[in-house]
């Protein structure tokens, strides 16, 4: 965990994050009742924030002591310092679920687990690419593969379902998946 927390120490230093809110987040939210949220890999809290302002409660998880500490203290933001690769989602507790630029499939059984009926998920995140993307050679673990974010979700509701070539918040040619699922 230390090596992971030092790791991603580095990169939110060598890397700042955009202050702005995900586009798919600020477009979706509205399909969720406001009410508990968890934002995993939070980073920096640009979606915490957002979140927060629309009148959730936010569970902010992140594995960077560094990034959290740029999350804004307020009563409404629950700031988790955890290792994500350990990490347990609280079952039937969250109205909306968020993960952007992030995988870890051990916690997708555990997103659908906690998602009370109703509550919604926004997830979007990196496809393995060939050819001039950025991530090509980055480690698969990390990157989805065609249409495996539609298929994890099996069983929730699509309302929305896209993979896209798009540029990442560095400028690189990068492949995404984006999905909206509800809880019914």
């Amino acid at each position: 965990m230390v090596e992971d927390k030092e790791r991603w120490n580095k990169r939110f230093v060598e890397f700042p994050m955009p202050e702005g809110v995900s586009a798919i987040v600020e477009k979706y939210v509205v399909n969720a009742a406001v009410g508990q949220a968890l934002d995993l890999a939070c980073g920096t809290g640009r979606n915490t924030h957002y979140l927060a302002d629309k009148g959730f409660l936010v569970d902010a998880v992140d594995i960077s002591d560094y990034a959290l500490e740029r999350v804004k203290n307020s009563s409404t933001i629950t700031k988790i310092d955890a290792d994500l690769d350990k990490y347990n989602i609280t079952p039937n507790k969250y109205d909306l679920i968020v993960n952007i630029n992030y995988l870890n499939r051990r916690l997708v059984s555990q997103m659908k687990d906690a998602l009370k009926n109703g509550g919604v998920l926004i997830f979007e995140t990196f496809i393995v690419a060939h050819g001039d993307y950025k991530h090509e050679t980055m480690n698969l673990d990390y990157l989805l593969r065609k249409n495996e974010l539609l298929h994890s979700f099996i069983g929730l509701d699509v309302v929305y379902y896209e993979e896209r070539d798009d540029i990442n918040l560095r400028g690189e040619k990068v492949k995404i998946a984006s999905l909206v699922a509800k809880k019914i």
